[in-house]
């Protein structure tokens, strides 16, 4: 019989238990119904009034669309960002509930659990948008299957990246309430400056800078690449799609890495 390393149980148990954190939290989330219907009712609700209330005085030729064309993208990154976000308070619950001590005493790698959070949320936060990118040709955006799938692919990055950043704010702060109000003083200023109301070129000196910082910016350009892949003349005036994805996937590296340093570092 060949012999094993110890490193590949130990790899094993690892990605085992990340998976199995992962699965939870999926299950934790379709069992409530009215969470799931939240999540894709109210981006669309969002998206159908303020692209039919300001259709008329925002003027956008690609695609056809109009504001409900352009904001579409936008209104997709909403739902990841915020679904990835939050599904991170799940962190803090378990904290309360005495939950997580029992996992981080388990003989299992404090790095299989920023893993499998991450992952959980990243799924999640993935089925929403998967969800509403079904009614891109509703928005008037010329999107084949291809398309699709390489949007899918960007959301995916996206929301392991926003997800890492849930979940390194929900492990260093003990209350759901102040998460709240610290995720919505980050997220809202990232999301509004990401493209998703008004294209760069058009803006103040001072919010082009803003957006150029904004690592939410380049994953929704990324977005916009992929969707419109055959329009020429608007990638042309997005940062190129290359930039993008190593901002987004750089973001998602840099907060993993931190992530399981808090994780070694903070005691429950």
């Amino acid at each position: 019989m060949p012999d094993i390393a110890p490193s590949t149980f130990r790899e094993a148990s690892m990605l085992e238990a990340a998976w199995t954190i992962a699965v939870r939290e999926l299950v934790a989330f379709f069992r409530q119904r009215s969470r799931v219907l939240a999540a894709i009712i109210t981006p669309l609700f969002l998206w159908l009034m303020l692209g039919m209330g300001m259709g008329q005085s925002f003027r956008w030729e690609h695609g056809g669309g109009g504001f409900l064309a352009y904001f579409f993208p936008g209104i997709v990154v909403f739902a990841v960002v915020f679904a990835g976000i939050y599904s991170s308070i799940s962190t803090i619950l378990d904290r309360q509930k005495g939950i997580l001590q029992s996992v981080v005493v388990a003989p299992i790698s404090r790095t299989s659990i920023v893993f499998g959070k991450v992952l959980g949320g990243t799924l999640i936060a993935l089925v929403e948008g998967s969800i509403l990118l079904l009614f891109v040709r509703l928005a008037g955006i010329p999107a084949g299957a291809v398309e699709v799938v390489l949007a899918i692919a960007v959301l995916a990055l996206l929301c392991y990246a926003m997800t890492g950043i849930g979940f390194f704010f929900a492990w260093m702060i003990d209350s759901v309430q102040g998460y709240h109000a610290i995720m919505n003083l980050i997220l809202m200023p990232a999301w509004l400056l990401s493209g998703a109301f008004f294209p760069r070129d058009g803006a103040a000196t001072w919010v082009r800078v803003a957006m150029d910082v904004n690592p939410l910016y380049y994953g929704l350009s990324a977005l916009r690449h992929v969707l419109w892949l055959e329009d020429e003349v608007m990638r042309n005036a997005l940062p190129s799609l290359w930039i993008c994805l190593a901002v987004t996937g750089g973001l998602g590296l840099v907060m993993t890495v931190l992530s399981a340093r808090a994780v070694t570092k903070k005691t429950l």
